[in-house]
Formats: C-alpha cells, structure tokens, sequence
C-alpha cells in the first residue's frame, strides 16, 4: 500500500483495507475485516450497522485503543493528515506520537459517559488534564478552558460545575461534558461512538443540535458510529453501512435513503417508523414495520460468500460462492452486492 491520501481534496483521514482481528482459544474474530473509507474535512461521516458489524472496533482501530492481547491491527493503514499538515499513518505510529494525537488531533466520545468520566476527580479536572498536557498550560489557565468549555457546550452554572464530580451529574450533563472534554484542544477530527444511545430522546435531540453547532463554529470532521438511521439522517453527509466485519454499501446520505443498492440497507430502512406509513382505508390498519430475519453471524463461523446471504431475501445460488466486491453503481455510491444494478428507488 502506498501512504498517499485518498485522491479526493480535502481528506482528513484514509482508512485503506483495515483488518483487526481477536486471537481467542477459539478461533479467529475477524471484527474488521478489509475497511476501507475516507473522510473529509468539515465532513460527518456516519457508520451504521447491527451490534457486532464492527463499527466500534473500527472506530477503536483509529485511535489504537484495541486492546492486545487478544486484538491486533493484522493489516492497512490510517492516514490522517494532522494539525502540521503532515500524513502519518496510525497503525505504525509509536506510541508515545499516538499519544500526542489522541485528544488533540482526534478526540473521542464513547457510548456511557459514567464508564468513561473518573468518578474520583472534578470533571474540570479531567478536561483540564487534556489542556495541560497537549497544550502546555498550566492549571489555573486549563481550568479557565474548562470552565469556558462547559459553558460553550451548554452547561449552566460552568463555573460551579467545574468542580463537582461525575455522579453529581445527570446522563446528559456527563454527554456534554465528555464533549466539552472531547473538544477542549480544537480537534480536527471528533470520533462519536454512539454518543446519544443511553439518553432520552429529548436530551438526544439537544446533544445532536450542540454537536452540529459545534461542527459548524470549529469546522471539524465527525466520524459518527450509530445504529439509528433516524440520527444519520440528521446528522451524516455520507454514509458507510456495515456488516459483518465489512463495507456493504457506501454513498451520499439522500442517495442512501432514496436508492439503497444493498439488501442489509434496505433492511435497515424498512424496519425504521415513518411518518408516512399511514392507513389505507378507514379502519384499515397501518403497515407494519418489517423486520431482517435471523441474527448477525458468529464471526468465528461466518457463511462463504455474501455474509448477509443467510438472512437476505434477494439471495440466489452465487451469492454463497465468493465474497463480492464493491460495486461501483454511479455517483461515488458503492455496494456490495452482485444484484445491486437491479435495485431502484425505495417506494414511497
């Protein structure tokens, strides 16, 4: 592999043909297998899929955060073109350089803010660390960033807050101040692994609001992990959908919910509520979601071929015998599927 960026303008960060696989006593776990995306500047990103496609762990790849043993990176690169301008490549970056990117280069968010926030330190505290040690202020100054940035991500009282501890907090109080945390050095690149799963539906939509804000004052990337297509639909200039391990589809984010060219996409946008899904008739009843038969494969025992053909109803005897390949159907938008051609527009 070469260490150019993708040839696009503007890319921030290359994942080119990412592997990380798990050495169990039995077996391999190929959680991600061959990835491949880029990302530009000012850009969301959305990666959409089930529990266990390998949306996490791509995410946790980036950041070389896999723990090993049992996980390893096996193969590909991470380009990411940092604050210097510089291209490196994460995957074979030491350490101690990795280091210096986390948190200030690329930033992170994680699912549950309570596993995540040191329940034994202040959370300006733990936004202060970040300041002190990638910016090289000291403690009286990275406690006026994180008392600025508590207020910046919508905080009330920030100056109070500043000092008061994670379970002193509410579930969205403890989002916002993993933003603030995530953000406090200007990073060019914010990775979200479904940052809204464990709130309400109120607090969700003001979380998204502040991060598009957010995005929009700092210009930053977002690489946003979710299984809510909802989300991406509010969220998401592109779209990667992922199933077991791999890339099935890839494209702009209408084109994606206008024309999905792969059967998992199209399962995916079947089994959401739509606004439009009324009654017929009077008395008639409404049209019921649609569900994907089946479950996600054991990565340990994955099907030859198509890994979704267990559970596609499109399938036909070829898809078991190889893996497809990406299929290029037009205007940047790619699947893999080797009937993608014959799929149309979703029905109204």
């Amino acid at each position: 592999m070469g260490t150019a960026l993708h040839p696009e303008a503007d890319v921030l960060l290359d994942v080119k043909g990412l592997k990380t696989y798990f050495y169990t006593d039995e077996g391999v776990v190929k959680s991600v297998d061959g990835v491949t995306f880029h990302i530009k500047r000012g850009e969301t990103l959305a990666v959409v899929g089930e529990s266990g496609s390998g949306k996490s762990v791509t995410s946790l790849s980036i950041m070389r955060l896999i723990a090993s043993p049992p996980g390893k990176i096996a193969d590909g690169e991470v380009l990411f073109r940092g604050k210097d301008g510089q291209i490196k490549n994460l995957v074979t970056l030491p350490e101690a350089e990795m280091r210096k990117i986390r948190g200030n280069d690329i930033s992170m968010i994680f699912q549950e803010p309570m596993t995540s926030l040191n329940p034994v330190y202040s959370v300006g505290d733990q936004i202060a660390e970040a300041v002190m040690l990638h910016q090289g202020k000291n403690r009286r100054e990275a406690m006026e960033v994180a008392t600025s940035m508590l207020e910046l991500v919508g905080i009330p009282a920030a100056k109070k807050r500043v000092n008061e501890y994670p379970h002193q907090m509410s579930g969205g109080m403890r989002q916002r101040v993993m933003i603030a945390m995530a953000l406090s050095c200007n990073p060019a690149l914010l990775v979200a692994d479904e940052p809204t799963t464990a709130l309400d539906v109120t607090i969700q939509a003001q979380i998204l609001d502040l991060m598009r804000k957010l995005q929009k004052d700092i210009g930053m990337s977002i690489l946003f992990i979710t299984h809510n297509l909802g989300v991406v639909a509010e969220m998401a200039d592109r779209v990667v959908v992922m199933y077991g391990g791999r890339v099935v589809e890839e494209g702009d984010v209408l084109e994606i919910f206008k024309a999905p060219k792969h059967p998992y996409t199209m399962g995916l946008l079947n089994s959401m509520p739509r606004v439009d899904h009324e009654a017929e008739a009077p008395g008639e009843r409404k049209q019921r979601l649609e569900a994907i038969p089946g479950n996600v494969p054991n990565p340990l025992h994955l099907p030859p071929g198509c890994v979704f053909e267990p559970r596609c109803k499109f399938a036909i005897p070829d898809c078991s015998k190889a893996v497809p390949a990406l299929i290029d159907t037009g205007g940047g938008h790619t699947s893999r599927c080797i009937r993608s051609h014959e799929f149309g527009e979703v029905k109204a």
